[in-house]
C-alpha cells in the first residue's frame, strides 16, 4: 500500500476502493500507539459500500518520524492534508481516542468536509493533571528501557478485562502485544507528548454541526464513560452507544458490536436525507 507526501511527511494509508469515485468515502485515524491495522475489521465489514481509507499518523505505523509536529493541531492538518490530497470533498470520518482528538478538530474547522462523525473511546477535555505525571513516567521509561519493556503495563490501558482475560483469544493478545513492541521509539514517544499536552476542545463542542455517533467501551479505563457521556451532551443531537465487554480498543476487541451500532448510525443518516 502506498504512502504519500504530506506536509512534507511521507504518511502511509490503505484505500480499499482507489479508482471508486461513486462509493461513498469513510476515513479511519488510528489511536496512540496503533496503527490502520485497528480498523481491519471495520473496513472488511464496510467496504462492500463504502471507499475505506485508513491511514497512520506521523511517527506511529509505518509513516515517517518526524522531528516535530505531533500537536493535535499539525496531526489534524496532516489529516486533512490527506484528504486534500485524494481529493476528498466530503467523507464519513471515524476517530478512535487520538484519532477522536483529530476528528473533533476536523468538524470544527472543517465541517463541510464530513457527512458524519463517529468519535469511539475519546475526550473532549485536555490530558487529566491526575494522570499526567504517570503518562510522564512511561515515556521515561520507553525511553531508557524500550516499549518492549513497558507493553505489558500498556495492555491493561489498551484492552478491557474481558479481551485480556479471555483463554480464547490468546493469539490475538501475542498479535497485538507485537504490534505493540513494534513500534519505534522516537515516534512513540513525540506521539504521547503531544497527547499529553493537547488542548481541550470541550467548550466548542456546542458548535459541531456534523451528525455525531460517539461510542464507549463499558470497560475503558482510559477515557471511561463520563468522557463520552459529556461529550454527547455538548453535540446537538449527537448518539451514544456502549460496547459490551470491551476497553479502549472496541474496533478490536468487539469488532461486531462496533460494526452494527456503526451501520445503524449510518442507515439512520441515511433515511434522514432521504426524507
Amino acid at each position: 500500500m502506498p504512502t504519500i507526501k504530506i506536509n512534507n511527511v511521507d504518511i502511509y494509508y490503505e484505500d480499499s476502493a482507489p479508482n471508486d469515485v461513486k462509493k461513498p468515502v469513510m476515513v479511519f485515524a488510528h489511536g496512540l500507539l496503533w496503527n490502520a491495522q485497528m480498523y481491519d475489521k471495520q473496513v472488511e465489514y464496510f467496504q462492500s459500500d463504502y471507499r475505506c481509507i485508513a491511514f497512520d499518523f506521523r511517527g506511529q505505523g509505518q509513516s515517517e518520524v518526524t522531528k516535530s509536529g505531533y500537536d493535535m493541531e499539525t496531526l489534524t492538518e496532516d489529516a486533512l492534508g490527506l484528504l486534500a490530497a485524494l481529493d476528498i470533498d466530503k467523507c464519513h470520518f471515524v476517530g478512535l481516542s487520538m484519532g477522536g482528538f483529530v476528528a473533533q478538530r476536523i468538524a470544527l474547522k472543517r465541517p463541510d468536509l464530513l457527512l458524519s462523525l463517529t468519535l469511539l473511546e475519546t475526550s473532549a477535555d485536555p490530558e487529566d493533571p491526575k494522570n499526567v505525571p504517570q503518562y510522564r513516567k512511561l515515556v521515561k521509561a520507553i525511553r531508557w528501557l524500550g516499549v518492549k519493556r513497558v507493553s505489558n503495563k500498556i495492555m491493561p490501558i489498551m484492552f478491557g478485562s474481558s479481551f485480556l482475560a479471555d483463554k480464547l483469544r490468546k493469539s490475538e493478545r501475542k498479535q497485538w502485544i507485537t504490534m505493540l513492541q513494534g513500534n519505534r521509539k522516537g515516534g512513540v514517544i513525540k506521539a504521547t507528548m503531544g497527547v499529553i499536552e493537547r488542548t481541550g476542545t470541550y467548550e466548542q463542542l456546542g458548535d459541531i454541526i456534523t451528525p455525531t455517533l460517539i461510542i464507549v467501551g463499558d470497560e475503558d479505563v482510559a477515557t471511561p464513560y463520563p468522557k463520552a457521556e459529556r461529550i454527547h451532551f455538548a453535540i446537538a443531537g449527537s448518539k451514544l452507544a456502549i460496547i459490551q465487554g470491551a476497553g479502549h480498543t472496541a474496533t478490536v476487541e468487539e469488532p461486531e458490536q462496533v460494526n452494527r451500532v456503526m451501520s445503524e448510525f449510518l442507515a439512520h443518516l441515511g433515511d434522514c436525507q432521504l426524507n
